[in-house]
């Protein structure tokens, strides 16, 4: 069951970040908005792609976002995609979604691996999905490759605390469980901007690759460095798998399988996976008096709080409205 608050709210929300985009600009607006942020390599686009069920995303060494891409995933009866600057356009080959994000990328930033805080904005339509709308940001580097500047490490630091420093922002740490924890990058960013582990929810992939005897049962009991929100598990496929074009269903029901007969994580099977992590996040909700609060059976958010959110949202627009449908012409009507 989604929350129904932000399911009203989300595409609002949308449009705004669409009328940003329109001009070029990023949304300095304090909107709600969810941010991966992860380490290259991390398994960030694996986990973008069992959200969608389809292969979608540029793969490749080095920095593959470029940019940030600004992913509304919106539930329809039919599935398709549109990006923002090709307004018209459907796109039905998730193939050509893919060639059409690295040609845009290029667009701005050229073909040097630079990179470009102007976002891309892509809407897939899909019976598969739960709405959503999650921001993808450039993995985290050390060494320049390429025409990169010397910088690029810091250039792309700053890019994701641009996003991640608002208060409105959920951050989703994305970290490979075949590494040490304590030196995570994006949970090192996410705590440095929330230091309470209030509007963080940690994300442990390649579980099924650690070294044999070794498990991260400790990290996802949240007793190793707990989060207020935790961490929630995930398997994705293997490069192996990529390449062998394993269909992401069979990739899902073999995660299912993992998790429930594994030792040392079947007894919290029913919270971890991509369904779960999905689940989740759909079910976040946010008020202007605590951005982040998580509808469960502990802790509900009362109606009225989204109301007012989404009425405030309403009454800006609508007070603006003269300076928006210049600026943003036909995008909020």
């Amino acid at each position: 069951m989604g929350n129904r608050g932000m399911e009203d709210l989300i595409p609002l929300v949308n449009k705004l970040q669409d009328a940003f985009s329109g001009i070029g600009q990023s949304c300095n607006l304090d909107l709600p908005q969810i941010a991966v942020v992860g380490g290259q390599s991390a398994g960030k686009s694996s986990v973008l792609e069992n959200f969608v069920g389809r292969d979608f995303l540029p793969r490749g060494s080095g920095i593959v976002t470029r940019r940030p891409l600004v992913l509304q995933l919106i539930s329809a009866n039919a599935e398709w995609a549109e990006f923002l600057h090709c307004k018209g356009k459907k796109f039905t080959d998730f193939d050509e979604v893919r060639q059409e994000i690295e040609a845009e990328t290029d667009r701005i930033t050229g073909a040097n691996k630079g990179i470009s805080p102007v976002p891309i904005n892509l809407r897939v339509y899909s019976p598969h999905v739960l709405n959503l709308t999650l921001i993808d940001l450039p993995g985290i580097t050390k060494v320049p490759v390429g025409d990169q500047p010397v910088d690029i490490e810091q250039q792309i630091r700053d890019m994701i605390m641009q996003f991640i420093c608002r208060e409105s922002c959920l951050i989703l740490a994305v970290t490979p469980a075949n590494s040490d924890l304590a030196n995570s990058d994006a949970l090192k960013l996410a705590k440095d901007v929330d230091p309470q582990g209030q509007r963080t929810i940690g994300v442990i992939t390649k579980l099924d690759l650690m070294d044999e005897g070794t498990d991260a049962r400790e990290v996802l009991e949240n007793k190793l460095l707990p989060l207020r929100r935790g961490y929630i598990g995930v398997v994705n496929r293997s490069q192996k798998d990529i390449d062998g074009k394993k269909d992401i269903k069979m990739a899902m029901a073999a995660e299912r399988k993992f998790f429930l007969t594994h030792p040392a994580y079947r007894h919290m099977a029913e919270k971890m996976g991509t369904p779960c992590l999905q689940k989740v996040l759909n079910q976040v909700g946010w008020c202007s008096s605590s951005p982040w609060t998580l509808r469960s059976s502990s802790l509900v958010e009362p109606r009225s709080t989204v109301s007012s959110t989404r009425d405030s949202l309403s009454n800006w627009s609508r007070l603006d409205s003269w300076r928006m449908h210049i600026l943003f012409p036909g995008v909020l009507g």
